[in-house]
């Protein structure tokens, strides 16, 4: 009889979910009523690909054709000539042998090229592994070393880092200036059959690295997803359209742009890409393309602000519908501002490379709690736990763990994230209000305690932000004789303001408890930070012992 009850409740709970799938889909334009002969080739491309990119720019293909799916700096391709380009792609990677499972690391700034290669990989069911274009040659010799790709697709930009990896990778030029002497993507595109390559037998995989701010960059892999849940859950939140045009300023080799990327295949969505990040070309680029989305990391919003109010008065963004933002923490006010400036507009993700997803926060949530990290999609569980494995009680701060069905599959070096009740660790520490919106107070391994008190970086971090004098603050713990750690917080301040370290001081101790307060207080022209804006506070700790020492 409990059998029967609980597969009574799956039937339910399954029936429930397909209803929402159908109808946010349907709000969002995706599930649309077309013609009897383009549903059918839909259909069919479903039954051959899967849930995989591959069926994305099939899909678009067929459904709008002649609209734009890419505008760089090279100019624009539609979603007919994306699907017929990397059809070419993928029957050329298969002419060098490259197959089913062999792995093909891809080092490109924004431009068609990182996507081209994307899709190409899914056609023929090889696994995209994605490199950071911050990495020094030697973490880049050691992440290919270590997850063993057949070929290499990269900017000529980055051909010298490339000295010492193994002769026996593939070399292909994805963004050149000139000529150059091996393969290109677009001469092997030129060369390449456009005809429709077979399915591969199993789901194409996709590895992203996790940011590294703490060490060697790990290996995250996870497959297509089974259904449309996924995407569903975050349309539910975040309100993506058909035929949107989006404006993807967060690199697509990390885990947020390549998010919008795989969001536009399913929305037959033009992605406006450029090279490199630049506050006011941004802004600019949103308005002449008439973007409803820009797709950014945190940082990226803040040096948009700061530009001086001459250039920000120029542009109103009128077309802009999302400010889709993840990757790092978002300071409490930042939202707020860019919001009394451009609309509410923000939408903020709380996840992590292994986890995906957690959290939406949405410009109402914002406006209500400001720094809050939201409430999950459907389909996501999340709960915080003590060290001990024991969920804590409301309002208190505990270790946050996430289920949905895009959690990895564990880091391709071996190993992965601790586990409790089937949710997999984010990393992190948090709390939840009592309106059920999560707050995130820091990392799980950052803990500061400082003469027997406990003390998280981030509320510190949070209240030095708001400090009209302060542009940008990273706190540390480092070690005490007396206390047996201290608070120190390296602080930028902004053009043309002059503050102490005896004003900064007192503003925390007027604040917070007399215990978190820094101890000491260094003034840096800026942080230092990875390519997706997450400051890299090992570099800290390393500056505080050579100055120490």
């Amino acid at each position: 009889m409990a059998d029967a009850k609980l597969s009574a409740a799956g039937i339910k709970t399954s029936i429930s979910d397909s209803i929402f799938e159908v109808k946010t889909l349907r709000q969002a334009g995706i599930l649309s009523p077309m013609r009897p002969d383009k549903a059918l080739k839909i259909g069919s491309a479903f039954v051959r690909w899967g849930a995989s990119p591959a069926l994305g720019v099939t899909t678009a293909a067929i459904h709008h054709p002649h609209e734009l799916a890419i505008v760089d700096e090279r100019g624009a391709l539609s979603w007919e000539r994306l699907h017929r380009r990397t059809n070419a792609l993928a029957n050329a990677f298969a002419n060098l042998g490259i197959g089913e499972g062999d792995g093909i690391g891809i080092m490109c700034r924004n431009h068609r090229g990182f996507v081209e290669a994307t899709l190409a990989a899914a056609k023929i069911g090889a696994s995209a592994l994605y490199l950071n274009t911050m990495f020094a040659g030697p973490q880049l010799v050691e992440v290919t070393r270590r997850e063993g790709p057949k070929a290499l697709v990269y900017d000529e930009e980055f051909d010298d880092l490339l000295a010492d990896v193994d002769d026996s990778v593939m070399r292909i030029v994805a963004w050149c200036d000139g000529e150059v002497a091996g393969p290109t993507l677009d001469s092997l595109i030129e060369g390449g059959d456009e005809s429709d390559h077979k399915p591969p037998a199993e789901k194409p995989k996709f590895v992203i690295l996790t940011s590294g701010t703490t060490g060697t960059p790990k290996g995250a892999q996870r497959s297509s997803p089974d259904g449309l849940m996924a995407i569903a859950s975050l349309i539910d939140k975040i309100p993506f359209r058909t035929g949107m045009t989006m404006m993807i300023a967060a690199p697509l080799f990390h885990s947020w742009g390549f998010f919008h990327f795989v969001m536009s295949l399913p929305t037959g969505s033009t992605m406006v890409l450029r090279r490199r990040f630049d506050p006011e070309e941004t802004l600019r680029a949103v308005e002449q393309s008439r973007a409803d989305v820009l797709a950014a990391v945190p940082v990226m919003i803040q040096r948009i602000l700061t530009l001086p109010d001459e250039v920000l008065d120029q542009y109103s963004l009128p077309s802009l519908k999302i400010a889709s933002l993840s990757g790092s923490a978002l300071p409490g006010e930042l939202a707020i501002e860019w919001m009394d400036r451009f609309g509410d507009s923000v939408y903020n993700l709380y996840g992590s490379t292994e986890v995906a997803y957690a959290t939406v926060a949405t410009p109402g949530d914002l406006r209500a709690a400001p720094g809050t990290a939201g409430k999950p999609p459907r389909g996501t569980k999340i709960c915080l736990y003590d060290d001990a494995g024991k969920e804590v009680p409301q309002g208190e701060v505990g270790r946050i763990f996430v289920g949905n069905e895009m959690a990895f599959e564990g880091y391709t070096g071996g190993g992965g994230k601790e586990i409790i009740d089937g949710l997999y660790s984010s990393g992190d520490v948090g709390h939840f209000d009592a309106d059920g919106r999560l707050f995130i107070d820091g990392r799980d391994d950052e803990m500061i305690v400082s003469g027997g008190e406990n003390v998280f970086p981030r509320e510190v971090e949070d209240l030095l932000a708001d400090h009209e004098a302060v542009e940008e603050v990273a706190v540390i713990g480092v070690d005490d004789e007396e206390f047996g750690q201290r608070l120190k917080a390296f602080v930028v301040v902004r053009e043309e303001v002059e503050v102490s370290a005896q004003d900064l001081t007192a503003y925390v101790k007027a604040n917070l408890a007399s215990y978190k307060s820094p101890r000491e207080i260094e003034f840096l022209d800026e942080l230092p930070r990875n390519a997706t804006g997450k400051v890299l506070k090992k570099d800290l700790r390393a500056r505080d012992k050579e100055a120490s020492a």
